[in-house]
């Protein structure tokens, strides 16, 4: 019984580190290339069309990393694999 608790626990822990670390993650990543976009704009604007749609695509995929990784503590946290180990 121990044992399982303890495995929840972690699993609370490791959720959170999820979560968090990847929700930091991607924030600093679309912080620092919105920056850079705002910056290659002021220097040549007549690049801003083919600058905007890379952002927007790149916006997406970052936005697509955390998604999965909120996905996979979900997973861990409804239907965790590690507590059927445990159990047998």
């Amino acid at each position: 019984m121990e044992a399982l608790a303890l495995i929840q626990a972690y699993t609370g822990i490791g959720i959170g580190l999820i979560i968090g670390l990847g929700a930091a993650g991607a924030c600093i990543g679309i912080g620092i290339m919105c920056a850079s976009f705002l910056e290659g704009a002021a220097r040549q604007p007549e690049m801003i069309p083919a600058l905007q749609g890379k952002v927007f695509l790149l916006l997406g995929l970052i936005d697509a990393s955390f998604i999965i990784g909120v996905g996979l503590a979900m997973m861990f946290a409804f239907a965790n694999p590690l507590l059927s180990v445990v159990a047998q």
